[in-house]
């Protein structure tokens, strides 16, 4: 059976003008040359309209939750701190739309650098506000599986990643506080992908946005202090030396 379905706020936030909901209600009329070369991960146009370079999501028209046409580009901020014991945490925020916790991140503004809309968006759900020289690691595109897409909306995400080193208590971590979108932020315990998991089903009864599980699982795996980090501001996540 071939399920069409575009939610009615996406109907509704583009209507009203929202900048995250293209107005266009046929994907047809849409430029797709110049998306497709401006993409971060190639995608398909058959009879003018996209094509889900990398799943099949059981939605074959329409825009489900998503409120683009084809390929939307994220930057998501993974920000670490051990503690005095050797334990690495990091910043999640609690979805506003129910689907779990999440690395702060949202969409990346035309001609915005990558790692500029991770900080963006850190300190938008966060109020977290890291200094302009902060240095990041920013890593290639990568489609994630977000619950939200169709086969023809879906999601490609950057993960930029900074460390702050280590603090003696946990008092001394940089307050956070969900905004926004955010119904909540948390530093919480993450050696691994596991302990993560485990941390958030306790003290919170929380699950991991769908769309980060691999992600963090394999980004947990790495050590953040003996990892490379891109200078200030790197977009393609070339490597700085010491």
């Amino acid at each position: 059976m071939t399920i069409t379905y575009t939610h009615p706020d996406v109907i509704a936030a583009a209507a009203a003008g929202a900048s995250w909901a293209d107005p266009e209600t046929d994907p047809t009329r849409i430029d797709w040359p110049a998306l497709q070369a401006a993409a971060a991960i190639p995608f398909e146009v058959i009879d003018g309209r996209p094509v889900n370079p990398c799943q099949s999501t059981g939605i074959r028209y329409g825009r489900n939750e998503l409120g683009h046409w084809g390929e939307a580009l994220a930057a998501d901020a993974l920000v670490t701190a051990t503690d005095r014991d050797g334990y690495r945490w990091i910043v999640m925020v609690e979805r506003g739309d129910g689907h779990g916790w999440a690395l702060p991140g949202g969409h990346v503004d035309p001609g915005e650098a990558l790692a500029a809309a991770a900080a963006r968006e850190l300190a938008e759900e966060t109020t977290l506000t890291l200094d302009s020289d902060t240095r990041w690691r920013v890593e290639p595109p990568r489609y994630v599986p977000d619950p939200r897409a169709s086969d023809e909306a879906w999601m490609v995400t950057v993960l930029a990643r900074t460390d702050l080193g280590r603090v003696d208590f946990l008092w001394q971590l940089p307050a956070v506080f969900g905004r926004d979108d955010a119904d909540r932020a948390e530093w919480v315990l993450a050696d691994d992908y596991d302990t993560l998991t485990r941390y958030l089903a306790r003290a919170y009864g929380g699950h991991v946005f769908p769309a980060h599980r691999a992600m963090l699982a394999e980004a947990l795996h790495t050590n953040p202090l003996l990892d490379p980090v891109a200078s200030p501001g790197t977009t393609d996540g070339t490597e700085a030396r010491p």
